[in-house]
């Protein structure tokens, strides 16, 4: 899902940047038989754009932030455990790059033009919500297991029901999900700490019936 909706804000980020170029640098548009700073309705065309990735960032992120504050009431979960340090390495490089990325966004339209005010604070918005999630909640990543759901919180969501699960199945560091009508779903075990797989499959298998799933390779 994260990796998603990082490509829709690259393709609108690139066409924005590729805008404030041409503005800022006041090149020729031959179709418009104009230049970037005579290019009308630009203030309205920034507006939109950044409308357009700010309810694109501000999703994912309250997403991040419900999931993680949902997977830290331990009562709600009958195994309920932080995810494995180096995953939680890995959501640290990643989230800075994030952050580092919007905030090299921010600086690059503040420096090609004016106009693009809109989507510059958009960027830093983004950029700061970045940068506080992970000081926030640094310490409450975690992978949660209750009666009805799996749910794998930090820098994404992940979310595996038990309702209608056929098979549970490992391969590659990747535990598969099978259902009925051939749904498959899944996520990395490396979410998990190695000294805490079994006690997750244990807790799994006390959850669902044994009689109507089927465990392979989870041993």
């Amino acid at each position: 899902m994260n990796s998603f909706i990082n490509l829709i804000l690259l393709v609108v980020s690139l066409p924005t940047l590729l805008l404030s170029v041409f503005v800022g640098f006041d090149l020729p548009i031959d179709v418009l038989h104009t230049t970037g700073k005579r290019l009308p309705y630009r203030t309205e065309v920034y507006l939109v754009l950044a409308l357009i990735l700010l309810i694109i960032g501000l999703r994912r992120s309250i997403r991040r932030w419900m999931g993680v504050g949902m997977v830290k009431q331990h009562a709600k979960f009958v195994w309920n455990q932080p995810i494995s340090l180096e995953r939680k390495r890995r959501v640290f490089v990643y989230n800075s790059l994030e952050a580092l990325v919007f905030l090299s966004l921010f600086i690059a339209h503040v420096f090609l033009s004016e106009v693009a005010i809109f989507v510059s604070l958009t960027y830093l918005i983004l950029a700061l919500d970045s940068i506080l999630f992970l000081v926030v909640n640094a310490k409450q990543f975690r992978v949660g297991l209750s009666s009805k759901a799996i749910l794998v919180a930090d820098r994404e969501v992940i979310l595996i029901y038990l309702n209608g699960l056929r098979k549970v199945s490992i391969s590659q560091q990747t535990i598969y999900f099978d259902y009925l009508e051939e749904l498959q779903l899944s996520f990395p075990l490396d979410c998990i700490e190695p000294s805490q797989k079994a006690a997750f499959f244990e807790a799994l298998e006390g959850q669902i019936d044994r009689d109507r799933v089927l465990f392979q390779h989870t041993k």
